[in-house]
Formats: structure tokens, sequence, C-alpha cells
């Protein structure tokens, strides 16, 4: 049986964080990749080297380096758990996935705008691992601005297997479906 790579795609506060911390507690041997935190460590420990726009190259070399030395050294299964928003990179990602005999499988973050509003509203999240933005509201603003775009919402046949998060209670029964592919 091939490793499973798990990918989340929402905006900010759709949940992806949480899902995917619980679904490594449920999948055995699994990872999670968090670009927040590779964000978090770089404003800590390197600030001087973050770019204050444009692309995070720093912080995608430091992810990339991580899901390497998982994919050649350990037999993981990954969870990545960031935005993957943009079809045209996960294309790329889920290529270099299935070179290396990951089944795939993207769990997309849906929910309605209003319940992410009001997520933001009571966070407690440090906003250190916010570079171009102020605040999650303008992270959501901006976001919420691109969805329209076909370019951001995963489509049939883009992984092995996709799962649609449309509201909270949608979470267990595709935890269950995702623990069963392995």
């Amino acid at each position: 049986m091939s490793r499973l790579v798990i990918m989340t795609v929402g905006m900010t506060h759709s949940g992806k964080t949480t899902f995917a911390k619980a679904l490594e507690n449920r999948l055995e041997n699994a990872v999670v990749v968090d670009q927040d935190n590779h964000s978090e460590f770089l404003q800590t420990h390197y600030e001087k080297l973050v770019p204050e726009g444009g692309t995070n190259h720093i912080k995608h070399a430091l992810t990339k380096l991580i899901v390497d030395y998982a994919v050649h050294h350990s037999d993981c299964h990954l969870i990545l758990s960031n935005a993957n928003r943009n079809q045209a990179s996960r294309k790329e990602l889920l290529s270099y996935y299935k070179k290396h005999d990951f089944t795939s499988v993207l769990v997309h973050f849906n929910l309605p705008l209003t319940l992410l509003k009001e997520r933001i509203a009571k966070t407690n999240r440090d906003t250190l691992r916010l570079r171009t933005a102020c605040s999650y509201d303008d992270v959501l603003a901006r976001q919420n601005k691109e969805t329209g775009m076909e370019a951001f919402t995963p489509i049939a046949g883009e992984a092995d297997y996709l799962f649609t998060v449309k509201k909270e209670e949608d979470v267990s029964a595709i935890m269950e479906a995702i623990s069963k592919l392995t």
C-alpha cells in the first residue's frame, strides 16, 4: 500500500490546521507539515531573511526541505496543512508525490464566509505569521475576493480522492473515510 499525502485547501480559519492535527493523531505514522509553523520560526529566528513582500522563498525552501526529507527518509503519511489554494501549484505538488508512489487526497474546506468571520473575531492566533496583511480579516477579504476564480477550487480528478467540508459536522466522516484508505 502506498503512503498518503493529504493536502488541506481553504481560506484562513476554515479548520485546516485543527483537522490536520486531529488526523495526525488518528492515522498511524502520519506527520503534519504546516507552513504557518515555518513562517513563525523564520519570523522569530531569521526575521532579517524574510522578504517584506512578494513570494516568501525562504519559507517555501524550508517546507520543501522538510517534505523532501519526509518523502525520502521516512515511511510517514504526510498531511500538508496550508492553504494550497492555487490549482497550478497543487498540480505541481501532486505530480511530485505521484512520482514517489503516494496516494493523494485533497480536503477542501468550503465553509460559509459568515462562519470564518465569526472564527476570526474570536481567534487568539498570533499574527506573527502574517507578512503582507495586518490582520486575519485582511487575509480573509483577499482570499474571498480570489475565491470566485476557478483556479482556487479543487476539482474531481485533481487528486486520487477529493473531500469537501461544507459544514463542521462533515469533518468526522471525512476523517473516517481517509482512515480507511490506509
